[in-house]
């Protein structure tokens, strides 16, 4: 699945939906059912851990420069100041049958599930 159209986008909301996570990037959404890492310039955060609402939520207003979703094995967003979400695609380590959609338009009814 190509998720590029957000490339050159900023991040424009983390929305925390009961068990899942959102990330919007004006038009194009992101819905992840498993939580992303947040790889920081020294250390990574995980979810549970403390700062990972805040190092998720840092990123808004920031643009992407590189976003790969490689099927059954991972997602990866790169933003301009270095900081990157990443996410296993691999069998190992989803916790259901999908991980997440993805939506060019935000739609749901045009969503393509991973």
């Amino acid at each position: 699945m190509d998720i590029s159209a957000i490339e050159g986008a900023e991040l424009k909301a983390v929305e925390f939906v009961d068990d899942y996570l959102q990330l919007r990037f004006g038009e194009p959404l992101l819905r992840l059912y498993d939580w992303p890492h947040v790889l920081l310039t020294d250390f990574s955060v995980a979810f549970g851990e403390p700062e990972y609402r805040n190092a998720l939520c840092a990123q808004i207003g920031e643009a992407v420069t590189t976003a790969m979703l490689e099927e059954d094995d991972a997602l990866t967003i790169e933003f301009a100041n270095g900081i990157v979400f990443g996410l296993s695609l691999r069998e190992e380590d989803v916790d259901g049958p999908e991980s997440g959609s993805y939506s060019a338009t935000g739609d749901e009814a045009d969503a393509q599930e991973f």
